[in-house]
């Protein structure tokens, strides 16, 4: 097996293609007006002062990241959320976030254990 078709490499593929998508603000403002539910294209256009077609390659970079699914409803084609997608981008940071934290509270129990007569003398 190579280590372009390992589990780790698409799993990096899949995060690379995630935060390249969150990279722009108008796919983040876009991310954030589906979090409150599914819209149109012409929906999410609203607020932007770029063309409709933008709009739809921004919501192709996002969909091509898993990060939003498109269905249809007669001559509608909702755009949603998908939070799994979301959820692994936060576990990841979320990873780091929790290795740098027990980091800092045994450096602060070491520092804290190491001088208590610092704290009786503040």
């Amino acid at each position: 097996m190579t280590s372009e078709s390992s589990p780790d490499a698409a799993r990096d593929a899949e995060l690379d293609r995630g935060f390249l998508a969150l990279a722009d603000p108008v796919r983040r403002s876009i991310l954030a007006r589906l979090s409150r539910g599914p819209a149109t294209v012409n929906e999410l256009a609203e607020p932007f002062a770029i063309s409709l077609q933008a709009v739809s390659k921004h919501i192709g970079v996002l969909e091509s990241a898993g990060l939003v699914t498109r269905s249809r409803d007669a001559q509608r084609r909702p755009v949603h959320l998908a939070p799994a997608a979301l959820e692994r981008l936060t576990a990841w940071i979320d990873g780091y976030r929790l290795a740098h934290e027990q980091s800092h509270r045994r450096l602060d129990a070491l520092l804290g254990g190491a001088a208590p007569h610092d704290k009786e003398s503040s």
